[in-house]
């Protein structure tokens, strides 16, 4: 994949592209937006372009990764020697990343024009190691290029995104969310089958029903996928939205029966409320406009009508204002139990009994 062919982010894409074509490459990028739209993938092929061996790919009109030499290649597999992901371990970047960083900045190119280093959920850096960081940003290596990645971007310090060139990436239209959805899991789904292929070949085609493979999913599956990744294609492709939301609904109901806290992280905490923030922006769809067509979770509207039955409009408007602002005060780690037992007596006033 090239940069251009990259789906619904053409204001971002053309950004950068007409950067590169005018010499003027910052020396940090801060890619900002949503998770699953596309932040990651744009910043591996801003890596291609930049250090891309086609000749042709100096010209300005043209300019972009020809996807083909051996340094895409190695870009795409992560083994170009001149290029890092650094990317969170056990939900927090350390001072040891950003001691890697400094490292392969600090030598000369080996293969490509620039040493570039992507890092990935940026903001999840520790106080020491974002420290160590600031210094990497304040006096950069010539001809290196590094790229901050975040969906908060407000949690890292001031004196980091100041020094960056901010890029914001923003949720995709729904006919985008679907070309995406499409191509990825269509393509999943070709690897997979051409995968059992070869493993029913060696056992000699032992079963005749032949090997069981993913499929794509039918239109109504795809376009209830498409509603409930709200613009955000790779949560579909990283995960099972269905089955996380049954997840939320299933902590919810604990929550109604006055059940013991059921997180067991914080990113656990944080996913849930996103969720809910959902559900009660749909409770409010139902309770002034009506239009079902309108939901995000249309393939629960009876539960959601449920929920919502004993609850006036202002008190939907109020829970969700009180938990949104609630959700602000993650980044002060609240106690995950003294939280889910707020949240759960707020609900319950205001549900009334109700049931998930």
């Amino acid at each position: 994949m090239a940069l251009r062919d990259i789906i619904g982010q053409d204001r971002a894409i053309n950004i950068l592209l007409k950067t590169i074509q005018r010499g003027r490459l910052p020396s940090s990028y801060l890619f900002a937006g949503e998770s699953g739209i596309g932040k990651k993938l744009s910043a591996v092929n801003l890596a291609k372009v930049i250090n891309c061996l086609t000749a042709s790919n100096r010209d300005a009109e043209k300019i972009d990764a020809c996807d083909e030499c051996p340094s895409c290649r190695k870009i795409d597999s992560g083994i170009h020697p001149d290029f890092l992901l650094i990317s969170p371990e056990g939900g927090m970047i350390r001072i040891e990343e950003i001691r890697a960083i400094d490292d392969l900045l600090s030598l000369k190119a080996f293969e490509g024009i620039y040493k570039i280093v992507v890092v990935d959920d940026a903001d999840m850096m520790n106080q020491s190691a974002a420290n160590a960081f600031l210094k990497t940003l304040e006096e950069p290596p010539e001809n290196s290029l590094i790229i901050l990645i975040s969906s908060n971007p407000d949690r890292l310090p001031d004196t980091i995104r100041s020094r960056c060139s901010r890029i914001n990436f923003t949720p995709l239209a729904l006919e985008a969310c679907e070309e995406i959805i499409i191509k990825v899991l269509g393509r999943q789904s070709e690897g997979k089958t051409q995968r059992s292929g070869r493993r029913e070949e060696a056992k000699k085609r032992r079963s005749e029903k032949g090997p069981k493979t993913a499929a794509l999913p039918d239109s109504s599956a795809l376009s209830l996928l498409v509603r409930l990744s709200m613009g955000r294609p790779g949560n579909v492709i990283a995960g099972d939205l269905i089955e996380e939301r049954e997840w939320f609904m299933k902590l919810l109901k604990d929550m109604l029966d006055a059940e013991k806290d059921g997180w067991t992280s914080k990113e656990e905490m944080e996913k849930w409320f996103d969720l809910f923030l959902i559900l009660l922006r749909d409770m409010a769809v139902l309770k002034i406009t009506r239009h079902e067509s309108d939901l995000i979770n249309i393939d629960i509207k009876e539960r959601i009508n449920k929920l919502s039955s004993s609850m006036d409009i202002t008190v939907i408007i109020d829970n969700y204002q009180q938990l949104n602002t609630l959700k602000g005060y993650f980044n002060f780690h609240l106690n995950k139990s003294l939280t889910w037992n707020y949240t759960g007596s707020l609900l319950r006033k205001a549900m009334g009994g109700a049931n998930a």
